[in-house]
């Protein structure tokens, strides 16, 4: 069931993931967002800070529900550059500085300039390096190589690189013929793919129970995507954001995965018992899990003092803030889940 709109949000997810979008700087991906509404015909609004929202009236609008999923990604931003030319780099969000050793990057300046380059150890040679191997990376013995012919700082800074510049990572998605995607960034991007289908669905059918608002939200993973332009009315909202695979995790990649509880807290016991219910009743895989290191714009919202329950469901998604995959089934499953839910009172 819901073939046509399954269809799209898997379509459109490759899209999505090419599309570059670090936390604060996603203009390029809301304006994607922003061109598949306009296709759908959905009404859209830019918040200041750039992400965007879509309201869609339901059969009772004295109260609203909301669905959010954030556009934004982890990436990396110059701190100093180096006297032998290497760049020094600050994580935005929390990239771990293994998860980014060996992969390309993109470098772009304010005056919109943009150069290769690759993260890489400060002193990468097994032949010359005895002690690469056990090594622990952290972001000071972890640089960007940039490819330009650079011998110092000074080379570097005429190329018009500077402090505070944006490094993309490269997010190098791949589609298997087994029904996988692999690729950088599913967080949350599988999410804001699933939402956009939901919106389709919507648009030609109709059938909301509230009036409902879908958020996509551009600062997530520094804290503060959802945190404004939340109606009074709004007496729920569900982060459509990962589920965290992993040692002692219940989630996998063929399921909705749905929080119980995360680093900030338990979610709403009565609003999750009513989406397993709704799941239970239309037979949607599901498993529910607590991740243990873990926040999202539910949890930022609430921060803002908002009188709403709040719950997390999502793809089930391996090796998060790495090279993470997900499967079909998964983004399937979390589409059909926010149909239900979003059509019943």
């Amino acid at each position: 069931m819901f073939k046509e709109y399954k269809d799209y949000s898997w379509k459109i997810l490759p899209v999505l993931l090419k599309s570059e979008g670090v936390a604060s700087n996603c203009s390029k991906t809301a304006s994607l967002v922003a061109e598949y509404l306009t296709k759908e015909d959905a009404p859209y609004k830019f918040t200041n800070k750039g992400g965007v929202i879509v309201t869609l009236r339901g059969k009772n609008s004295t109260k609203s529900r909301l669905f959010t999923a954030h556009i934004d990604t982890l990436g990396g931003m110059v701190k100093s550059i180096s006297q032998n030319g290497r760049i020094n780099l600050v994580p935005i969000g929390g990239a771990s500085a293994i998860s980014i050793e060996g992969e390309y990057v993109t470098i772009e300046t304010s005056s919109g300039k943009r150069f290769r380059g690759t993260a890489l150890h400060n002193n990468p040679s097994a032949h010359v390096n005895k002690d690469i191997s056990t090594e622990k990376r952290t972001y000071d013995n972890i640089s960007i190589r940039i490819d330009e012919v650079v011998k110092n700082d000074t080379d570097v800074k005429r190329l018009g690189i500077n402090i505070g510049d944006y490094i993309f990572f490269d997010p190098r998605v791949e589609v298997s013929n087994s029904g996988f995607i692999k690729s950088r960034h599913l967080d949350d991007k599988a999410g804001a793919a699933v939402l956009l289908g939901a919106v389709k669905y919507f648009k030609k059918k109709s059938g909301l129970a509230y009036d409902t608002i879908f958020y996509f939200s551009v600062g997530e993973e520094v804290g503060n995507g959802t945190v404004s332009k939340i109606p009074e009315n709004c007496f729920e909202i569900i982060a459509v954001d990962m589920g965290a695979l992993g040692r002692n995790q219940a989630s996998d990649e063929f399921s909705v995965s749905i929080c119980a509880k995360d680093s900030t807290g338990p979610f709403d016991y009565d609003l999750r018992k009513r989406i397993t219910a709704t799941a239970d009743k239309y037979k949607i895989p599901y498993r529910v899990d607590i991740y243990p290191h873990y926040g999202s714009d539910a949890a930022a919202a609430l921060r803002t003092g908002v009188d709403a329950k709040h719950m997390l469901f999502g793809p089930g998604i391996d090796a998060s803030h790495s090279y993470e995959r997900v499967h079909r089934d998964s983004v399937d499953a979390t589409l059909e889940l926010i149909i239900r839910f979003a059509s019943e009172p």
